[in-house]
């Protein structure tokens, strides 16, 4: 557990920051937290959807993709955050859809190989951030992170999740010395043809 927590510390070192330090990149990636009973997203979620859009309009972002799992008929993550997000007065044409990212290495595995992004923003809470760039940048996406800790008033879910970080990130270790190969299926060109309906924006720049 050391091992990974120093892996993660510096394959993420400087690389975690506000909405207001984030440059620009075209896509960023916002990793599913759970759903209420309702089908709606956990506060957890919600306020990872709140921070992308901060970026989404403050101009330092294009496109959003939300990747969570949709294995249950009652549990589709993807079109939950893409709902809030619509909600919320964020075009449908710029949010796109990962319906297998099970966890964070699924995420950012798919990222690259099905929707061929090389770069781009992380939204995840602040615990949870460094293990999501350093996977990010093992499996090949240059990854910076925006994080919330506005969830820190739900401590027990909170300290739960910092906790949990301990054992996630020897299975990022294991996943990504295995390369573990998750669901991926043909590749995807939705992110590039979001990108494309964004003027000088031309199709193919999900590299951002």
């Amino acid at each position: 557990m050391v091992g990974a927590r120093i892996w993660i510390a510096r394959a993420s070192d400087g690389q975690i920051g506000e909405v207001s330090d984030a440059p620009s990149i075209d896509v960023t990636l916002i990793l599913g937290a759970g759903l209420n009973d309702d089908g709606t997203p956990t506060p957890f979620l919600a306020a990872r959807l709140d921070r992308a859009m901060e970026l989404y309009r403050t101009g330092r972002t294009k496109v959003l993709l939300v990747s969570g799992d949709n294995r249950e008929p009652d549990h589709d993550e993807p079109t939950a955050m893409r709902d809030y997000l619509v909600a919320h007065g964020i075009p449908a044409a710029h949010i796109v859809r990962d319906f297998a990212g099970r966890d964070s290495y699924d995420s950012c595995v798919r990222a690259r190989r099905v929707f061929g992004v090389e770069r781009l923003i992380v939204v995840g809470q602040s615990y949870h951030l460094p293990r999501a760039i350093a996977i990010c940048r093992a499996v090949g996406v240059d990854a910076i992170g925006v994080g919330d800790d506005t969830s820190a008033t739900y401590s027990s879910a909170w300290r739960s999740g910092v906790l949990r970080e301990w054992p996630a990130g020897v299975k990022a270790v294991i996943d990504v010395v295995t390369a573990r190969e998750p669901v991926l299926g043909p590749a995807e060109s939705t992110v590039s043809d979001a990108l494309s309906t964004f003027a000088g924006s031309p199709a193919g720049s999900a590299a951002g």
